[in-house]
């Protein structure tokens, strides 16, 4: 109980944390090359703070004055170039493309973990497709759902060509980001869940997939922000009809490409900025619930 009481005692701290700090000082001197790294990786970290608090000011401050009533129209004309059709289309193709990619995602990271043997040559190759495809080009994707889903198969410019194409290209984040967090569980939970007469099928679905679920669901926040700023892709397989997708085979635009198509008409940079200041505060609303899911889960599972 004294001992406790010592370290909740604020000057206790305070002496402790004097201490560790002449400690580190004198482990400075005698290794100078390690307070040179410090001063970067904490000048590299501020400065990347800083770019993004920048972006996001910049934005903002030229974005929200273009916020108008008009902007958020339930038609499209050249008069108000609203951007509620693309609002509307971008959660279609964003639920549609989870609904494809996660299943697939998922379930290849749970053969990777589980059921794959270790040393298997198969899951080498896997892994390394994975990590190949997750840094190709996003207008890669965008020329092969083309001529793909697209040509190929006649689905032409459409929300379900866009949805596949995206599939495609989240696929190996989500695979990966799955598996690492499976891997995380510790194995103990396996054993336990075995020792009680558990079988593997419903220690995976009841024991390993809540534990990692919080890891999980990163991999598919991750995905999220990649289908809603998605742009190369889906010009060549969505297409940028200014309506609403009617089906899962008619055109339309999602929001950053309207922003994009705004943009690059050079009419309506005004609007665009407006559109942009949509798009940042939707990737932060789908980020926020995201995260408020998985801590949700995490204490649930505490």
């Amino acid at each position: 109980m004294d001992d406790n009481r010592i370290i909740a005692d604020p000057k206790s701290i305070k002496a402790i944390n004097k201490v560790s700090f002449k400690q580190r000082m004198i482990s400075y001197k005698k290794k100078p090359l390690s307070l040179v790294m410090l001063i970067l990786v904490a000048l590299a970290a501020a400065l990347s703070a800083a770019a993004l608090v920048f972006i996001i000011v910049y934005v903002l401050v030229k974005g929200i004055p273009n916020l108008t009533p008009d902007l958020f129209s339930l038609t499209y004309n050249s008069d108000n170039v609203s951007c509620m059709p693309s609002i509307i289309n971008t959660i279609m193709l964003t639920l549609l493309t989870l609904v494809i990619a996660v299943p697939f995602g998922v379930g290849a990271a749970i053969y990777l973990a589980e059921y794959a043997k270790k040393g298997n040559k198969l899951v080498k190759v896997i892994r390394t497709m994975a990590e190949t495809l997750a840094g190709i080009p996003s207008i890669v994707y965008g020329l092969f759902g083309m001529l793909f889903f697209v040509s190929a198969l006649h689905w032409g410019y459409s929300l379900l060509a866009g949805a596949f194409t995206l599939a495609i290209m989240v696929l190996p984040t989500i695979m990966r980001t799955t598996e690492e967090a499976l891997i995380t569980v510790p194995d103990s939970y396996r054993e336990g869940s075995f020792g009680l007469g558990a079988g593997k099928l419903r220690t995976i679905v009841k024991i390993i997939l809540p534990s990692a679920m919080p890891g999980i669901l990163a991999g598919i926040i991750l995905a999220v922000g990649r289908i809603v700023g998605e742009t190369a892709a889906l010009i060549y397989t969505y297409g940028s009809a200014t309506g609403y997708a009617a089906g899962p085979l008619s055109s339309g635009r999602s929001l950053a490409v309207h922003m994009y198509v705004l943009a690059n008409e050079g009419l309506h940079t005004d609007q665009a900025w407006g559109t942009a200041v949509v798009l940042l505060v939707l990737v932060f609303g789908i980020n926020t619930l995201s995260a408020f899911i998985a801590k949700k889960l995490g204490s649930k599972k505490g």
